[in-house]
C-alpha cells in the first residue's frame, strides 16, 4: 500500500517555509500531494493575489526537484480530497500555540468525519513567523521578502503588485 499524505493550503503565495513542510513530508510518506484548495472565506477577501491555477504553476515550479511531490487542485472538504485520491493523511505544519490551536480543532473534527490521521510537522525555527500574508504585506510596502520565498515566486509577486500598484 502506497503512503500518501496531503498538504492542503491556499498558498497565496508558496513560502519557503510550507516548502520545507513538503520536502520533510516528502521523506515520511510515498507520496504527497499538495492541494491547493478554496477557502471561501479567503476567496470572498480582496486579499487573493493569485489564482489557483498560478498558485499550482508556482508550486509546481517550487516541488518540481521533489519526486514524489505532486500539485493538485481541489474544493470541498480536504478529507474528501483525501478520500477521492487514497490519502491516509494530512500533513500540516505548526509554526506555533495559536497555529496548533486552530489544527487540533480541525484535525478532531477530520479524524471524527473520515478518520483521517492528520500529522503535524513544527515549522523550522527560522521561518515560524513566516506567513503568506506577512509575505504579501511587507511586500507590497516595498519590503525585502526575498529570504521567505523562491526566486521564481518574488518575480511574480513583485510583478503582481506593480500591477496593483497601477
Amino acid at each position: 500500500m502506497v503512503r500518501r499524505a496531503v498538504c492542503p493550503g491556499s498558498f497565496d503565495p508558496v513560502t519557503n517555509g510550507h516548502i520545507d513542510i513538503f520536502r520533510r513530508a516528502a521523506a515520511l510518506f510515498d507520496e504527497v500531494v499538495v492541494g491547493v484548495g478554496v477557502n471561501k472565506a479567503k476567496s470572498s477577501s480582496s486579499s487573493r493575489l493569485f489564482s489557483a491555477e498560478e498558485r499550482m504553476a508556482m508550486l509546481r515550479e517550487a516541488v518540481a526537484e521533489l519526486g514524489n511531490v505532486r500539485v493538485e487542485g481541489f474544493s470541498g472538504l480536504v478529507t474528501s480530497f483525501c478520500a477521492e485520491i487514497g490519502a491516509q493523511a494530512i500533513v500540516k505544519g505548526l509554526r506555533g500555540a495559536t497555529d496548533y490551536d486552530y489544527e487540533l480543532q480541525m484535525a478532531q473534527m477530520n479524524a471524527h468525519l473520515t478518520g483521517t490521521e492528520t500529522v503535524f510537522l513544527m515549522t523550522d525555527p527560522g521561518m515560524s513567523f513566516v506567513s503568506s500574508s506577512l509575505v504579501k504585506e511587507v511586500a507590497s510596502f516595498g519590503g525585502d521578502v526575498s529570504d521567505f520565498v523562491p526566486r521564481h515566486v518574488l518575480e511574480r509577486l513583485t510583478a503582481r503588485l506593480a500591477e496593483r500598484a497601477g
